[in-house]
């Protein structure tokens, strides 16, 4: 999040196919929720979030992988963006990267349960005191 002429605004990463999300990954080797949560964010924008903050919400999906149903979960953290613009990073597969008013964002985001996580923010943002 940043705070921008006194908006709160959320980084939305584009990916290959199209869809609008939050920057999201997995936990390596062994690091925490909240590092990888970092790190994800750097690796897939460019920027170093300044703070982590509390847990927005959970998302969780299925797919398929050949015969297999895979049950994903995704955690988000509440995050001040650090100093620099957002960069796709094409490595990671990330084609945009935007900073968008929270209302704006929320019809943003592709996925109906990543918007209702970023829907929780206000509420997220208000009890941190940021």
């Amino acid at each position: 999040m940043r705070l921008l002429a006194g908006t709160w605004q959320a980084l939305l990463i584009r990916t290959v196919g199209g869809q609008w999300s939050l920057p999201k990954g997995h936990v390596e080797g062994g690091e925490s929720l909240r590092e990888a949560a970092a790190r994800e964010v750097e690796e897939e924008t460019g920027l170093r979030p300044r703070t982590v903050g509390p847990k927005v919400g959970t998302a969780d999906w299925f797919f398929r992988k050949g015969e297999k149903t895979i049950h994903k979960y995704c955690t988000y953290f509440l995050m001040r963006a650090g100093a620099g613009e957002a960069v796709p990073q094409r490595a990671e597969g990330i084609t945009d990267c935007r900073w968008l008013p929270v209302a704006e964002a929320v019809a943003t985001v592709t996925f109906d349960n990543t918007r209702a996580v970023v829907e929780r923010t206000g509420a997220a943002i208000e009890e941190a005191g940021w």
